[in-house]
């Protein structure tokens, strides 16, 4: 058996440690672990890490903590449009759904037009048929609501009156979830979910559906998921980007990362992060804001959290053959 290894984030735009109770940092942590525990168990038995980045991707729409499905954020009219993609490195077939507003998992929906074979991006009602069409869970609009989501929408069309957006938090602002995966035939997946960033204009999609943008998977080369700003992701490309630096130039993950997180991308003064596992079962999550919701195991099977500096270790789950890293 090969290398195999995921990590996942639950998006930048991380509140300051004061502005939630110690339970309730808790409370996300433990869907961070929960997440990831749904991916390694389809790793370690054998399973695709096409399957492994849905099932974690899916853990975090269902958790009210962050910004996908529900709990995912609103919009200026103050409703929900959520988006979401999947791609699958060994083959470079991908799905993607835009715009959406009833559905309950949109990773699940993103993977059914994946399944297609002859799609790639569904938007807005048209995606919602689809999946209906197809069996898949489908919700109120209020489903994906929180008191949190209006409580930041608040805030927001409070600076936008006031013409101080700028002066907003990361997580007033936007926030994504995401999954990467190695699994043990050697095979890369990317997953990304997102409601957008809060207050965003009517029929606004980010970089989250964008294939090469916020998500991008390709065998022997890297697997990313990126949360931020997703205008800048585009303009970026910035899977894509650093996929290409890996394979052309011969850069780490890690420094081909960190290269577009924390330079390319610092003049425009935005929050981002992402996270990558390459070939060897490497994972890198580095980001610019003051902290952002990720986690790993490790090739020993330790599981580790994080939504500021300081990183928990939960729980050994179990070893897996090969030599995976950390950075």
């Amino acid at each position: 058996m090969s290398n195999f290894a995921i990590a996942i984030h639950g998006g930048c735009g991380v509140m300051a440690k004061v502005d939630l109770s110690e339970a309730e940092w808790i409370d996300a942590r433990a869907d961070l672990a929960k997440a990831l525990r749904s991916g390694w168990a389809v790793l370690k038995k054998g399973g695709r890490a096409l399957d492994a980045v849905q099932a974690a991707v899916e853990v975090m729409e269902d958790s009210p903590h962050f910004n996908a499905g529900h709990g995912a954020a609103l919009n200026a009219a103050g409703g929900h449009e959520l988006d979401a993609s999947i791609m699958d490195g060994q083959t470079l077939a991908a799905g993607a759904i835009a715009a959406t507003r009833r559905i309950r998992n949109p990773v699940q929906a993103a993977r059914a037009v994946l399944d297609s074979g002859n799609l790639v991006m569904l938007v807005g009602p048209a995606a919602d048929d689809y999946a209906q069409a197809r069996g898949l869970a489908m919700v109120e609009p209020s489903y994906f609501t929180t008191p949190r989501r209006q409580k930041a929408l608040a805030a927001m069309q409070a600076h936008e009156r006031a013409g101080t957006i700028k002066a907003a938090s990361e997580a007033e602002k936007h926030g994504t979830v995401g999954a990467v995966a190695l699994d043990a035939a050697g095979h890369l997946a990317a997953a990304t979910s997102t409601g957008g960033y809060t207050n965003k204009p009517v029929g606004r999609v980010g970089d989250s559906p964008i294939i090469g943008a916020g998500t991008y998977a390709r065998d022997g080369v890297c697997a990313v998921s990126g949360t931020g700003q997703g205008e800048f992701f585009i303009r970026h490309v910035v899977g894509h980007e650093i996929a290409s630096r890996v394979a052309y130039l011969g850069e780490t993950l890690e420094n081909a990362a960190a290269r577009v997180i924390l330079r390319d991308l610092k003049p425009y003064g935005i929050g981002t992060g992402l996270v990558g596992v390459d070939a060897h079962g490497t994972v890198t999550a580095p980001y610019n804001t003051d902290g952002m919701f990720r986690g790993w195991v490790t090739i020993s099977g330790d599981l580790f959290v994080a939504s500021h500096h300081e990183v928990y270790f939960i729980e050994r789950l179990g070893t897996a053959s090969g030599s995976a890293t950390t950075a």
